[in-house]
Formats: C-alpha cells, sequence, structure tokens
C-alpha cells in the first residue's frame, strides 16, 4: 500500500536540498561578470573565476562551484592549427648522421673518405671516394635500420638506403615517415594541451582533426593572439657542441653545422654542429631560480639517460665551449670546466623574473615536435555568448511554462505536483553539472529544453495507469499504488535506453555532441529520480493528510 518509511522520505529530501543548494550559487553571480573577469582572475589571483568567494557574494561554508560555460556561451579563442610534420624528417636525418658516420670509420679502407652532401630534408647523403666500396657501405649503414609495426608498415625498416651515381643515400621509409607524422601531430596534441594546462584554463577543448591538424578551442581566455602566445613557442632547448664564433651570418658553416645568433650579444653568432648532445626531450624538471649573482635563471633535470650523454660529452670535452641553444639562438656557450655528473645544470640570461618562470613552464611541458601553422584563428567574445545564453533562456522558460500549463490543464492537482517535481528536476540538473564541474554549451541548453519535455513522460506514464485502475473500480489508495507498480519497467526501460545513447553521444562524441549527452545524461537521471521518488513521496504525503475517499486524475 501507500507507504514510505521515514529514513527514505528524509534521504528524498536530504538530496533534492543538496541539489538547490549546489544549484543556488548560480543565481547569484551574472554571467556576464563572469565572462568579462574570467581572464583578470586567472591572471591575477591565480584561482579559477567560477567561485563565488572570490566575488565576496556567498558565504564560503556553502557549496559555491559555478558551472562552467563553453566557448560558445561564455566567449574565447578558438584555433584550428596545422602540424608541419615534415618538419621532424630533417631533425631526424640530423640526429641520425653521426651514427652513420661512426658506422662507416672502421670502413675507411674499403670505402675510402666520405662526406655529408646537401640534399633533401628527409635524407642523407654521404659520397665516399672508392665507389667499389659501395656495397660495404650499404650494408653497412642498413644495420642501422629498426623494424617499425604499425598499420601500415607491418615488420617494414624506418629507412632506406640505396646508391645514386657514387653517392650514399640514407632515407626514411614511407611506413616510417607515415608512423613519424602520426607520432608528431600525437606528441603535439599533447603539449599543446599540457601547456594551457600550465596556465589554468579550465574546461578547453583539445582535439584531432584529419591526419595532421588540431582544433584549439579555450573559454575565457581574452583573444586568439593570446591563445597563440602560450601554444606558439616551441621552447626548443638543446645542448650543441660549439665550432665557432663570429660576427658574419652568412658564413658558410659547414657540411652538418649551422649558423645561429646569440641571443644576448648583438651581431654575435655562434656556429655549433646540428645535431645536439641532449635535448629538451630528455628534461624531466625545469624551475625558475636566481644564480650566484642574483639574478633569474632557469635550472633543468635530465632523465637518466640523457643524464648520461650529458656527463660523458663534459668529461671528454673539459675546455671546449657547450652551447645551450634556446628556439636556434644561442643563450649562453659556457666553456666546460669539469666532469658534470647528475645531469642537473642552470640556463642564465638576461631574463625577467616572468621570463624565467615562463620559460620554465614551457620548458617543462616540452617542446614542440614540429612547428604549428595556424590555419584558422576567431576571438568570440562574451556578449556573443551572451546572445545565445538569452536566447536559451527563452526557449527553456518557454517550454517550462508550457509544460507546466499542459499537466495542469491534464492531470489537475497530480499536474500541479508533476511540475512541482519539474522544478526540482531543474534544480537539480544544475546542481549535479555544479558538482561535477561540467560545461553548459549551446547544445547543453538545447538537452535541457529536451529534458524539460522528457521529464514529465515518466509522471505521464504513472498517471495514466492511474486513470485505468480508477476506471476498473480500484479504490483511490489502491490505484495510486499500482498506478506506480505498473509504471515502473516502462518508465526504467525508456529512460535506461535514452540513458545508454547518452553515454554513446558523450564518449565517441566531441564538442557540442558532448555539451549535449551531458545535460541529456543528467536530466534523465534526475527525472526519473524525481519521477519515482519525489512525485510519489509528494502525493502520498497529500495522501495521509486529506484521505480522499475519490480521487480525479
Amino acid at each position: 500500500m501507500l507507504q514510505i518509511d521515514l529514513w527514505k522520505r528524509v534521504l528524498i529530501w536530504l538530496v533534492c536540498a543538496a541539489g538547490l543548494m549546489l544549484a543556488l550559487p548560480n543565481g547569484f553571480y551574472t554571467r556576464v561578470e563572469q565572462a568579462n573577469d574570467a581572464v583578470a582572475d586567472i591572471e591575477t589571483k591565480g584561482e579559477t573565476p567560477e567561485r563565488l568567494e572570490a566575488a565576496g557574494q556567498w558565504p564560503s561554508f556553502l557549496p559555491s562551484g559555478l558551472v562552467n560555460l563553453g566557448l560558445d556561451l561564455r566567449g574565447g579563442a578558438h584555433l584550428l592549427a596545422e602540424v608541419q610534420v615534415s618538419d621532424v624528417y630533417e631533425a631526424r636525418m640530423d640526429a641520425l648522421w653521426p651514427e652513420v658516420r661512426d658506422a662507416l670509420r672502421p670502413e675507411r679502407g674499403t670505402v675510402g673518405t666520405f662526406r655529408r652532401q646537401p640534399g633533401q630534408a628527409d635524407q642523407i647523403r654521404v659520397k665516399i671516394t672508392k665507389p667499389e666500396g659501395m656495397a660495404r657501405a650499404m650494408e653497412v649503414v642498413r644495420e642501422l635500420a629498426n623494424p617499425i609495426t604499425t598499420l601500415t608498415g607491418v615488420g617494414a625498416n624506418d629507412i632506406e638506403v640505396s646508391a645514386e651515381a657514387g653517392i650514399l643515400v640514407v632515407r626514411l621509409s614511407e611506413a616510417e615517415k607515415t608512423a613519424s607524422d602520426d607520432r608528431t601531430v600525437r606528441q603535439a596534441l599533447e603539449i599543446v594541451r599540457r601547456r594551457i594546462d600550465e596556465v589554468g584554463t579550465r574546461e578547453p577543448t583539445i582535439q584531432r582533426q584529419g591526419a595532421d591538424r588540431i582544433l584549439i578551442q579555450v573559454p575565457g581566455i581574452g583573444s586568439a593572439s593570446e591563445l597563440k602566445a602560450i601554444i606558439g613557442t616551441t621552447a626548443q632547448l638543446t645542448f650543441n657542441p660549439v665550432v665557432g664564433r663570429g660576427s658574419d651570418a652568412d658564413a658558410a658553416p659547414g657540411i652538418g653545422n649551422k649558423i645561429i645568433p646569440s641571443l644576448d650579444e648583438d651581431g654575435i653568432y655562434y656556429t655549433i654542429e646540428a645535431a645536439a648532445v641532449v635535448t629538451g626531450e630528455d628534461l624531466v624538471d625545469a624551475q625558475p631560480s636566481f644564480d650566484q649573482n642574483g639574478r633569474p635563471a632557469v635550472t633543468f633535470r635530465f632523465n637518466t639517460s640523457g643524464a648520461r650523454r650529458f656527463g660523458d660529452y663534459t668529461a671528454e670535452n673539459i675546455g671546449s665551449p657547450f652551447a645551450i641553444v634556446l628556439d636556434d639562438e644561442v643563450v649562453s656557450a659556457p666553456v666546460i670546466q669539469s666532469h658534470i655528473p647528475g645531469g642537473s645544470g642552470i640556463i642564465t640570461g638576461n631574463f625577467s623574473i616572468e621570463e624565467s618562470t615562463n620559460l620554465a613552464v614551457l620548458l617543462r611541458a616540452g617542446a614542440l615536435p614540429a612547428g604549428l601553422e595556424f590555419l584558422e584563428e576567431r576571438t568570440i567574445g562574451p556578449e556573443l555568448g551572451q546572445d545565445s545564453i538569452d536566447a536559451g533562456k527563452i526557449a527553456t522558460i518557454v517550454a517550462f511554462i508550457a509544460v507546466l500549463v499542459f499537466m495542469g490543464l491534464s492531470y489537475g492537482l497530480f499536474g500541479l505536483f508533476a511540475n512541482v517535481a519539474l522544478i526540482l528536476n531543474i534544480a537539480l540538473i544544475f546542481g549535479m553539472l555544479s558538482l561535477i564541474g561540467g560545461t553548459l554549451t549551446l547544445p547543453g541548453i538545447a538537452g535541457i529544453v529536451l529534458t524539460v519535455g522528457m521529464a514529465v513522460d515518466a509522471n505521464v506514464l504513472i498517471f495514466e495507469r492511474i486513470r485505468e485502475e480508477l476506471k476498473a473500480g480500484r479504490g483511490p489508495a489502491k490505484a495510486i499504488d499500482e498506478g506506480y507498480s505498473k509504471a515502473l519497467s516502462a518508465i526504467l526501460d525508456a529512460n535506461i535506453t535514452t540513458f545508454i545513447t547518452a553515454v554513446i553521444l558523450f564518449a565517441m562524441g566531441s564538442g557540442p555532441v558532448r555539451g549535449f549527452a551531458i545535460t541529456l545524461g543528467l536530466g534523465i537521471m534526475t527525472s526519473v529520480f524525481t519521477a519515482i521518488f519525489v512525485t510519489r513521496l509528494i502525493v502520498i504525503m497529500w495522501f495521509e493528510r486529506r484521505r480522499p475517499k475519490t480521487i480525479e486524475v
């Protein structure tokens, strides 16, 4: 019969109260203020702006989380970047050249002397003086090949070795290029994500588009140029042997070398070996600090393999200059005074405190493996987001009023009970969004509007069942009890299938689709709760108080 244990009643009302408390802060903080102040709050306070304590409008002991707004509502920056995957080929060949050189040295009696020749970015061309030794040279270099296993090249090697008119040619295989392209884009995607996370922005959308493009959307940031400043810097750190120093930028560097400018000394250029001894990929930590003279600097630490290479080189080259290169500029070129074990060191230069802090952040996040070309950039102002919010509010209010009127006219007093549950349902949705830190987008508002219509479905099923039981001659108590019991399976079946769809949309979709899936999924859970528990409890409390002999539904 109609009976709910006291502890269940208390638990139901506590859940409703908790949902209301979690949702309530959203009504005390205008979204225009949030959009306009977001960047300033992040930069000046180091805090997320989606909290009310910072604004001093809400007691600190109460829940203060706000629903995050997506790019289409809050404003922000949108970038579409293309990863220049071909940049990696040249770096890969430069890194391979020392291995080729070391492999050929013991074979000089057979191949003669050899010298690297200019060539394309994805190949190494080596001229040998004894053409009759070409077969042996090819055999030796082929031993440097490594097998790769990819979807497009199972068992293929990463390099191909051939001979062209007395020139030994080493080039990347097509399978390796495909695998390298995929690795490069994946690495760039992860580094972009880490750099954006470092500055504290919330709920960014960073995803791969096509073979070599990355879509970046960050709500709350001031402009696309600010976003490009965060992710566009390569911060590529290398440690290279110094060949020479001078003032002629157009001098011939020699095969395997390159000329780059000094960061601090105007007009000074260093000739360095292109192949780095250690790179920023071996860094495990970088922190802003101060040198022995109290000037801002950056301390760094290598991983085990980087520390070993760094230590071996410094032990073998005491008295030689060693260039610390950042983004193709020599930060400093100290002379190695002694063996440096342990793999740690310090980068000094004419840094400000802010510059040393930013450099440390970029180095910790890692170097972009290739350049990014920004194909599309847009700044979405908060006023456009406010227009979307206003339109969403109107749509939600119209749908809400229409459903309230329909339920009231169709089911009378019971329709009013369903309307109370519907109001609680919307509050619970916003409460759960605030609790989980979910992001509300324009499609998410559409999901809420859809939920308003779907939320009363369960009550309609229940009320129609109660009507059938009353027509069959059941008493009020029995009709209500049977109505809820017989409608339960249909309610669960319908909502579980829709919830599964929402989960699939969230898992497989991205951007707007996920925004819609979040509010749809949460709306299904809250509507089932309010229909099965809240509405039933309200009906039972009314029935216990009035004890009517007849009821109309």
